[in-house]
């Protein structure tokens, strides 16, 4: 599998931290705009990377790839991950997929024309405590409510009360917290349980209008569902699962979880899988497999929640009153 990076920001350096424990995924070459070059270039010197294109039309054209991660800021994820797919090359996105849910639309209807992989960059996606969880959901009988909360005080935010507005926190490049941070949970919403009935946000709005918080409450036939996420505050993370014959709680934060408790019929239950040295190696461990096996079910199953979750934060962010920069085009 061989793989460009595109970008040089925190995500991009996780990932290479992580692909460090994947032989299997060979990193051929990063891509950075002119201004981050230099960034790009010392990332080629740590990580043994051979080449830095600066030209997107060009690495597409020259460079020995068959994936791109895209790695960018929010609102590039959808016009570089078309310019992929239009070039014969499948795509690792990261989260949040796209903006909206027409571009989501478009680019999973793109790769299907193609017959190309999109593979979305959820952590908790591509993780044993995720799959164990959904195999306990028929044992606890009917759902009847679901709970969430991923918060974490982001590093950014001090600057962004200064009136710093960096990419994270600019609705104008599709931040925000429902996309940044509440997404893993809406993610995991929508792979156990599929497209809620109903969904309505409030938020925290900050004075650009960005949510710096927010819950998300989402009505499913028979039970109804919170996603509580921040960047403006901490709070333990957890995803709990209550039915009528029991409940199931993932421990640690949404984006990650660590461990699964459980009680079932009175009986209690925990799996804690021994833990990797970053969170990231998973999922990436997972995309080599997915490729190796060319298993295009549990890439469209991937893409059907992928717009799923775009759907739902859409119509939660219009109902908040969130406006991004490309609702304008």
């Amino acid at each position: 599998m061989k793989l460009a990076l595109l970008g040089t920001g925190k995500i991009v350096h996780d990932a290479l931290t992580a692909l460090e424990s994947v032989p299997e995924i060979q990193k051929v070459c990063i891509f950075a705009r002119p201004h981050s070059e230099e960034k790009a270039r010392t990332l080629t010197e740590q990580y043994g990377i051979p080449e830095v294109y600066t030209d997107y039309d060009l690495l597409l054209d020259l460079a020995d790839i068959d994936y791109v991660y895209v790695g960018l800021v929010n609102s590039a994820h959808y016009s570089y991950a078309k310019k992929a797919l239009e070039a014969g090359k499948n795509v690792i996105m990261e989260k949040p997929f796209t903006s909206t849910l027409a571009e989501a639309e478009e680019i999973r209807s793109l790769a299907e024309q193609k017959g190309l992989f999109v593979i979305e960059a959820v952590t908790n996606l591509h993780s044993a405590v995720t799959d164990h969880a959904r195999a306990l959901i028929p044992k606890i009988g009917p759902v009847r409510m679901v709970q969430s909360n991923y918060s974490q005080y982001s590093s950014r935010y001090d600057r962004y009360r200064r009136g710093e507005v960096e990419p994270c926190f600019d609705p104008a490049l599709s931040g925000g917290s429902l996309y940044d941070i509440n997404i893993y949970n809406l993610n995991l919403m929508a792979e156990l349980f599929g497209q809620p009935e109903e969904v309505r946000y409030a938020a925290t709005l900050g004075f650009n209008g960005v949510d710096t918080s927010g819950v998300m409450l989402m009505r499913y036939p028979g039970f109804v569902a919170t996603a509580a996420g921040a960047k403006d505050s901490d709070s333990p993370g957890f995803f709990l699962i209550q039915g009528e014959k029991g409940w199931i709680r993932m421990n640690g934060s949404p984006n990650a979880p660590q461990s699964v408790d459980s009680c079932v019929n009175g009986e209690t239950g925990c799996f804690a899988p021994e833990p990797y040295s970053h969170r990231m190696i998973e999922e990436f461990i997972d995309f080599a497999r997915i490729d190796r096996e060319k298993d295009k079910e549990r890439v469209k199953r991937g893409l059907q929640t992928s717009v799923t979750v775009l759907r739902m934060a859409e119509e939660g962010r219009k109902d908040a009153g969130i406006h991004f920069g490309v609702d304008d085009l």
